[in-house]
């Protein structure tokens, strides 16, 4: 009734309070007005119709006081049409005995006091005082209630209050959303009524522990409309009243906490992912050694005799493809390693697609596999307009060919992957958000083959969590693009159900514009090649097979090369050869590591060019801007970090 008065509310001061007074002989408004006039702020009216128009103009009138026997309207009429205006305190004012009309107004709500004419000024102040505190008291619970309302209504859980029989009395629409009704068919029936599936379970499993303890939590997960899990917390408790005591009524709190499980899920896996990065730090360094120092030495055992018999030739080509595998298999395991290095740079995802595309298509062929028909890869027209993505092109080259080999397994009776790249745009995102506000660009692998269930779907990240038969994987392909694209300052989003097929999304921060592309291979040899012309490049590893390997590559580009292993001996060369321009060094080695040897020769030649190489990069210990590679490396990838090292 009261809205309009609520709304825009001006209830002016509580010390004194706004009094109107009504009636059609000029004498009794000033006798009035005298009397009220020091304590009140008093308003006038002559008849009952000018006092109406006055209380539209005006929400604050505390106390309306009115003469009975008015010309047109009588006073307990003009009373029960100002009840329909505001909810201020009345009082009648009559000079006859008519108390048949007094009662008769009194009972319909429109009067709360009635004063005999002549009036005591006192009393009548008395009245006008209470009536008014009256009037203040119902302004505040009025709000009040306009404010609980709109939480209730508002708040981001489903809030719902039961009698003692568990019937809904009220609730708001989040709770009625989550019970499957409207707020009208979910009144006065029970939660167990009015829900189904695993709702139901969950509310009749809870039941004897409510009725028992008073008190009941429960936690539980359900797919909603459009197949998304979600995770939903239902609290029920008894209401006690001031004194603790229960007074039958209950409260029903329904919390979607599906993103909270996704954050302690996320927790978890960094946790998994640390401990097994640990694990992965302690074999990596030494096992990438040994790598380097085989493929090294096949491809330089290949270059020096290149008219071979052809079997050897076969030999040597197996056994380099085999110690390339137990390198792809290390750098899996050095994904969970902290914090592997990610080399940004901006990279053209579309000319890196099509670059690739034959390379995806026979990773994902099944030929020679019998009984399986081979995979289609197509990639969906590019935007136009799309920003290059900030990436490590040959992880993400990695991470493609293993979700590509993922979406094969998924289909084993043949189909097709469709690989595409957008734009993507986050804004306004929150603190502590997995993507930062800014440009993306999306790029997304999806399959039609058999799909995963949502518990599948909730572990698919963990390390050595795989669904293949034996043999057929290790679990650690997806691990390792999730590390891949954390580390790169993006996400990946997957979505599935069981056959509908698979979606993943990764998503890849966007180059800054302005920035280089890098250099093309072709040309990295010659200008290498021209620089160490006049200047020598000295090689520092602990490890001789891999440093004779690194100065083999270096010599075939046609490089002048010193050789040493350990840091010290580093120093003392540098101090002692002008000549020496470029640094090719270890990073962990025993004594000295590298990054304080780099140091130290800093202080001794701060022009020096220094390129990293290790089994287990650490970028934490290093200054900003250090160029690192990995173990094993080829002649290609030494020769363009050095390039790198060189120009930076």
């Amino acid at each position: 009734m009261f809205d309009r008065v609520v709304s825009g509310m001006s209830v002016g001061s509580a010390d004194r309070p706004v009094v109107l007074i009504v009636d059609d002989e000029p004498e009794i408004l000033t006798a009035l007005n005298d009397s009220l006039g020091e304590e009140f702020d008093v308003i006038e009216a002559s008849s009952g119709r000018q006092a109406l128009d006055l209380l539209v103009q005006k929400n604050d009138v505390a106390v309306i006081i009115s003469d009975q026997k008015m010309r047109g309207m009588s006073g307990d009429e003009f009373l029960v049409e100002a009840r329909k205006l505001t909810d201020s305190g009345t009082i009648l004012l009559t000079g006859y005995a008519d108390f048949n009309t007094v009662v008769s107004a009194m009972n319909r709500g429109s009067v709360m006091f009635y004063v005999a004419k002549p009036w005591v000024p006192a009393g009548l102040r008395g009245m006008v005082r209470e009536a008014a505190a009256a009037f203040h008291t119902r302004r505040e619970l009025v709000t009040e209630r306009a404010l609980l309302k709109g939480v209730f209504d508002n708040l981001p859980v489903g809030l719902a209050f039961c009698d003692s029989d568990d019937r809904i009395i009220r609730l708001n629409t989040h709770a009625a959303d989550s019970l499957g009704h409207s707020v009208e068919e979910c009144l006065g029936h029970r939660e167990i009524d009015l829900v189904t599936g695993a709702r139901h379970d969950v509310a009749e499993e809870a039941d004897p522990e409510f009725q028992l303890q008073g008190k009941v939590s429960r936690l539980f997960r359900f797919s909603d409309s459009e197949g998304v899990e979600r995770w939903h917390r239902l609290t029920r408790t008894r209401l006690p009243d001031a004194s603790g005591q229960e007074v039958g009524l209950s409260v029903l709190i329904d919390q979607d906490v599906s993103d909270l499980m996704e954050m302690e899920q996320r927790l978890r896996q960094a946790d998994k992912m640390q401990a097994i990065g640990t694990l992965a730090g302690g074999i990596a360094h030494d096992f990438n050694n040994l790598l380097t120092a085989i493929i090294g030495s096949l491809d330089l055992a290949t270059d020096m005799a290149p008219s071979m018999d052809p079997a050897v030739s076969r030999l040597l080509e197996n056994a380099v493809t085999a110690a390339r595998r137990g390198a792809l298999l290390t750098r899996k395991l050095l994904d969970f390693s902290r914090p592997r290095d990610v080399s940004r740079r901006p990279v053209n995802v579309p000319d890196l697609l099509l670059q690739i595309q034959g390379l995806l298509t026979q990773a994902v062929s099944h030929r020679g596999r019998k009984g399986q028909s081979d995979i289609v890869v197509e990639l969906m027209p590019f935007p136009d307009d799309l920003p290059h993505a900030s990436t490590d092109p040959a992880q993400l080259e990695l991470a493609l060919i293993n979700l590509c080999m993922n979406a094969r397994e998924a289909q084993p009776d043949g189909g097709e992957i469709t690989i595409s790249v957008a734009r993507g745009v986050i804004k306004d995102a929150e603190p502590g958000a997995l993507l930062k506000t800014g440009d993306y660009l999306v790029l997304t692998v999806r399959d039609r083959g058999v799909g995963m269930s949502q518990d599948m779907l909730s572990r698919i990240f963990e390390p050595f969590f795989t669904t293949k038969a034996m043999g057929g994987g290790i679990g650690l392909g997806l691990p390792m693009i999730y590390g891949f694209v954390r580390r790169n300052g993006g996400d990946v989003r997957v979505s599935s159900r069981p056959g509908a097929g698979t979606k993943f999304e990764l998503w890849l921060p966007a180059a800054e514009e302005g920035l280089q592309m890098p250099t093309k291979t072709s040309d990295i040899v010659e200008d290498i090649a021209h620089e160490g012309g006049r200047k020598a490049i000295l090689v520092v590893d602990d490890d001789q097979a891999v440093g004779a390997v690194t100065e083999g590559f270096l010599v075939r580009a046609g490089l002048n090369v010193v050789r040493c292993d350990s840091g010290q001996k580093a120093l003392d060369i540098v101090q002692e050869r002008p000549d020496i321009g470029f640094v090719v060094m270890d990073l962990l080695m025993p004594g000295m590591n590298g990054d304080e040897c780099a140091r130290r020769m800093s202080e001794i030649r701060s022009d020096l060019k220094i390129l990293f190489v290790t089994g287990f990069a650490d970028r934490a210990v290093l200054p900003a801007g250090a160029r690192v590679i990995g173990k094993p490396f080829t002649k290609d990838v030494l020769l363009t970090g050095l390039r790198e090292a060189m120009e930076s």
